[in-house]
């Protein structure tokens, strides 16, 4: 029976679900079927839990809105009275949702340029992701996926799946898969382990990751089942996504232990986000409580240019001020890295505030984060590393064009240049002529 670290300080059988689900029998409270059967989706449902603005009745209300699905438990975390609640902005739509915004966009990193099958996304010379499910266990607004997700019209079936084995299959490059959707969690256990024995009978495939929100939402499916499950298919790992402290409950610390202690290495993702979590001390008191939970911070996203999600966006700023209050004030362990997952495919960019000052060919002027300014010597007879007679330099795989500015350090390409430069920089007199006729004059001038 599940079991909250909350359960052990009461008597037994003391525990009753909350308002207003306390008539429900606390097994089926547990069991994350019924939680998944019980979703909260309409005005009605929300009415009995929260006093709704006019603004979530507008957003609930919308047509053709992105879909809304939130578990029970999840819903039980929301303060009835407060709009502005974390826990309840994250779900429940509002009016903003339907306000447009600049630069907005339906693909905003452009996975679907980047799919060679259906439901595939190849992005990076040597990882695949995987989209192995279009449901979720709640639905977040600031959804990247809002175009796929929660879609009842679109379906990644047996026939999908095999198409995206057999790509992986036929492409050794690829040595880390990640399987998400939609959440692979979500799925029934025997199709979950089944894409994993595949996965794993690849010889190439090295890692298998799993994107998941479903601890948070809904702890109930950490079940010792599945985690006895998962621990055959090592090395897996899991990425998680907390976005505030108040997520962390009793529940979901006894997912995160079951987790861990199956030896599975947990990471988690942040989605910076205004008025929810933009406060450089939630973003601290949230690290800190991941780490306790033995769940490293990995990403602080700023928010995509998700159709939406403009009223979630904070300016760039935000995130290096918060940064600038995690650097030396707590472990590194607890500090995640910020990024922008860039527009039109540009893949994830670290942002960072700017520590090194200057350099010379004999110094480095650094900063730490008290603004103390000192120089590092560099070395004055370095001999670089001898990339011709390094084993692991001439076993290195080909990344097919995509090793970027590393490329350019290693030498294998001079320069990396924009579409159309060579064309642009041609100063070919004929076209300049026929565009804007000068004089002979002219030219003999500017000589």
């Amino acid at each position: 029976m599940w079991e909250t670290q909350e359960d052990k300080q009461e008597p037994p059988g003391s525990f009753k679900p909350p308002h207003p689900w306390h008539a429900v029998p606390p097994e089926q409270w547990r069991d994350w079927r019924w939680q998944l059967t019980h979703h909260l989706k309409t005005v009605a449902d929300f009415a009995q839990v929260v006093e709704l603005t006019p603004s979530e009745i507008e957003g609930l209300s919308a047509p053709g809105h992105f879909h809304v699905g939130v578990t029970p438990y999840f819903a039980s975390l929301m303060d009835p009275h407060d709009p502005n609640c974390p826990i309840r902005r994250q779900v429940i739509p509002t009016s903003d949702e339907l306000a447009p915004f600049e630069a907005e966009m339906a693909d905003s990193l452009n996975e679907d340029a980047h799919s060679p099958v259906p439901g595939l996304v190849h992005r990076y010379p040597d990882r695949a992701l995987m989209l192995v499910s279009t449901h979720c266990a709640s639905y977040c607004r600031f959804c990247t996926r809002a175009r796929l997700v929660g879609q009842d019209h679109i379906r990644l079936g047996s026939a999908t799946t095999e198409a995206q084995l057999a790509y992986i299959a036929a492409t050794p490059e690829v040595r880390d898969v990640l399987l998400s959707g939609g959440d692979p969690l979500l799925l029934a256990p025997a199709v979950l382990e089944h894409i994993l024995q595949r996965l794993r009978a690849i010889p190439h495939v090295e890692i298998i990751r799993i994107g998941s929100r479903a601890p948070v939402f809904l702890p109930q499916r950490i079940t010792p089942e599945l985690t006895d499950m998962l621990r055959r298919y090592h090395p897996l790992w899991i990425n998680l996504h907390f976005n505030h402290p108040q997520e962390i409950t009793p529940e979901v610390e006894v997912a995160l232990a079951r987790l861990a202690d199956a030896g599975i290495p947990l990471g988690s993702q942040t989605v910076l986000l205004a008025g929810i979590n933009d406060c450089p001390n939630i973003i601290t008191t949230l690290m800190l409580k991941l780490v306790q939970n033995r769940v490293r911070p990995y990403y602080l996203y700023q928010c995509d240019l998700v159709q939406g999600a403009g009223h979630f966006r904070t300016p760039v700023s935000k995130g290096l001020e918060i940064m600038e209050s995690l650097r030396g004030h707590i472990s590194g362990y607890a500090i995640p890295t910020f990024v922008i997952d860039a527009p039109e495919g540009g893949g994830k960019v670290p942002v960072l505030p700017n520590y090194l000052i200057s350099m010379s060919e004999s110094k480095v002027v650094v900063r730490n984060y008290e603004g103390f300014i000192t120089t590092y010597t560099q070395p004055a007879n370095y001999q670089s590393h001898d990339r011709e007679h390094c084993a692991y330099c001439q076993n290195c795989r080909n990344e097919g064009g995509q090793e970027g500015v590393a490329g350019l350090l290693a030498g294998h390409a001079r320069h990396i240049a924009p579409e159309g430069w060579d064309l642009t920089h041609s100063r070919s007199t004929a076209p300049f002529l026929a565009a804007v006729p000068l004089s002979k004059t002219v030219f003999e001038n500017e000589r």
